[in-house]
């Protein structure tokens, strides 16, 4: 119904900054509540951001507050993860997904359609 596709990964030194977009095709993103996950090997998945319908409520994760900035823009039906300072922590395969709902939605097993993520490496 809704296929998302990450993109903007790649290979960053600590301190940088990347910018991932996730963009939707099959029907617009102004009717989901959008959500950013990360997954390192052996990790648990965990949430990074999430963000209202209407962009005017946000949700970021602790490990990420005050370096993550998740934005959208329903227009352009785009969903965007500005990641600044980031460490070598923050390596991890990074997914979109979105939920047909009205608030930021913090659970991943709430969601309803996930794209195939994009890898982030930060090298020390």
């Amino acid at each position: 119904q809704v296929q998302l596709v990450e993109s903007g990964g790649g290979l960053v030194q600590a301190g940088g900054s990347l910018r991932l977009s996730c963009t939707a095709s099959g029907r617009t993103l102004s009717v989901y509540a959008m959500g950013w996950f990360r997954q390192a090997p052996g990790k648990e998945r965990e949430i990074v951001a999430a963000i209202s319908r209407s962009g005017g409520t946000t949700y970021y994760g602790d490990s990420v507050k005050g370096r993550f900035t998740i934005s959208r823009d329903n227009a352009k039906n785009t969903v965007y993860l500005q990641m600044n300072s980031l460490k070598p922590d923050d390596t991890a395969v990074y997914y979109c997904a979105a939920d047909y709902n009205i608030r930021p939605v913090t659970t991943a097993e709430l969601y309803d359609y996930w794209g195939q993520g994009t890898q982030v490496f930060v090298s020390s």
